[in-house]
């Protein structure tokens, strides 16, 4: 401990030392310094999720139709899913985290055919500082709505997740095989249509998604969430 003190003591006196435009240089290293290692840690966890999609991820069939397929997306308001303890917004509070990660779909109808939807989603899942045990169940749903955004059918379904022993994120692809959508007329097509994801969130998620907020991945124990553009 007084080594470490000592070392210390002297960092302090060599950096008071510093004339102000080495000491601004310095800073502008450590910054560059940051922002590489920063880059370089979000490349890793993309390779990651792209490896584990990839080995996940069945192509969907190339399908026939009469016409477009419904635009397949997920909810803005409820494409992440943050859980804090006390519902204090802190990144040092979180306990369970999940975001939409990706949609692949495909359809297919003919003649007077109801449109057959079929879909693949890929979550990413995470453990926060604040989560007990390595299980969380999450839910998530599946909507067909018109186009004046009037919900047709709505389904909800659970996303029972196991967090590795020496991990705190996990990926996992749910594939939903068929969706069936009446057509009222041979004119009716899928562009009449919208297909919407989402986990089941809170109005406090709901409110935190749609003000754009998230934190920051080296965010540590910071106790203010940043506002992004969307």
């Amino acid at each position: 401990m007084r080594r470490s003190l000592l070392l210390a003591a002297a960092l302090v006196a060599v950096v008071t030392a510093l004339p102000p435009a080495a000491m601004a240089q310095s800073r502008r290293e450590e910054q560059q310094q940051s922002d590489q290692q920063q880059a370089e840690s979000d490349a890793a966890k993309r390779r990651q999720r792209d490896a584990e999609w990839g080995d996940v991820r069945a192509p969907l069939p190339a399908l026939r139709n009469a016409g477009p397929c419904p635009f397949v997306k997920s909810l803005y308001d409820a494409g992440r899913y943050v859980e804090f303890e006390g519902g204090r917004e802190a990144s040092a509070a979180v306990a369970w985290s999940g975001e939409i990660q990706g949609i692949s779909a495909g359809c297919q109808y003919k003649d007077m055919q109801p449109i057959k939807v079929s879909m693949e989603i890929l979550f990413e899942l995470g453990k926060g500082p604040r989560a007990t045990g390595r299980q969380k169940t999450y839910r998530y749903w599946v909507a067909v709505t018109d186009r004046n955004r009037s919900i047709i059918a709505k389904e909800t379904f659970d996303l029972p997740v196991n967090f590795p022993e020496n991990g705190e994120r996990a990926y996992k692809t749910e594939t939903i095989s068929e969706i069936t959508i009446p057509r009222a007329a041979l004119t009716t097509s899928g562009a009449n249509f919208e297909v919407l994801v989402g986990f089941e969130v809170t109005p406090e998620m709901a409110a935190f998604n749609r003000d754009g907020k998230r934190f920051r991945l080296n965010a540590g124990t910071t106790t203010t969430a940043a506002n992004t553009s969307r």
